[in-house]
């Protein structure tokens, strides 16, 4: 049981499952258009992900929550050095068009982490900002990088802020726990409305991303079937989310809605 923990508890950490959730976030909207898979493309956002994810959380390693992670940081970035060979390997494989918009991307995570100003403050700590620069890049390359030239630019630019408000939604819960790391400056959401006024707002947020949907040219009842199953579910995590909870209730099981959307649609694309 404790070699499983620790193998789960590297998976996480190593952001594997958040470059999983990341992926499965770009292919639903491949899915939902019937596009072909570009698995080049796939690598590329996988790699990147795990890439941009551990440079910013372990260029803060001091912060007390990830103290504990000290022992095995080591092997977390001989892991992420590969990674970022493997994220060259398949950036010499996208068009020219694909690197731009990532760069972009790119740039808003690098600023996320290193300091920007003489005072030596980064995105993350402007008050406030910190879950939209998350929001933007998911959005971003999980809709712009494998939707962008496909399909119309209105269909384009509703699938972006329904991926950008989704994301903003699931991102809640963690908001909430980290209630007791996060500094006042920060202004968090839940540090300026309440934990249950948080609530409240990820309610509304998920009802905006289910009537997006019905606003996209390519209408489909299988998409709208997964989604409502996926937004059920994510009203289920925002609801029950508190300062102090399970170990894995965010990083695992809310970072892995997513992957459960993902399933759900090919499942009934599978069956349809």
């Amino acid at each position: 049981m404790q070699r499983f923990k620790n193998i789960l508890n590297f998976y996480i950490n190593s952001s594997l499952h958040v470059a999983l959730a990341v992926v499965s976030l770009s292919l639903i909207g491949v899915l939902e258009f019937n596009l072909g898979i570009d698995l080049n493309l796939l690598f590329f956002v996988f790699f990147g992900s795990i890439t941009g994810y551990n440079f910013v959380k372990y260029a803060r390693i001091a912060k007390l929550h990830h103290a504990s992670l000290a022992q095995n940081l080591k092997l977390i970035q001989v892991f992420s050095f590969f990674c970022f060979l493997a994220l060259l390997y398949f950036a010499f494989r996208q068009n020219i068009e694909i690197l731009i918009a990532a760069a972009i991307f790119g740039v808003f995570t690098l600023l996320y982490a290193i300091p920007l100003w003489k005072n030596k403050q980064n995105l993350r700590n402007i008050g406030g900002v910190k879950i939209f620069i998350i929001a933007l890049v998911w959005a971003g390359v999980t809709a712009i990088l494998p939707l962008m030239n496909r399909i119309s630019p209105g269909e384009l630019g509703i699938t972006f802020f329904q991926r950008f408000f989704f994301v903003i939604a699931i991102t809640l819960p963690f908001e909430i726990r980290d209630l007791k790391f996060d500094s006042g400056s920060l202004h968090t959401i839940p540090q300026q409305i309440g934990v249950e006024n948080t609530k409240k707002l990820g309610y509304v947020l998920v009802v905006i991303v289910f009537f997006l949907e019905f606003f996209k040219f390519h209408f489909s009842v299988i998409n709208v079937i997964a989604l409502s199953l996926t937004l059920l579910t994510s009203v289920y995590f925002i609801k029950t989310a508190q300062v102090n909870q399970g170990v894995y209730f965010s990083s695992f099981w809310v970072e892995g809605i997513p992957v459960l959307w993902f399933l759900m649609l090919l499942i009934a694309k599978i069956l349809s």
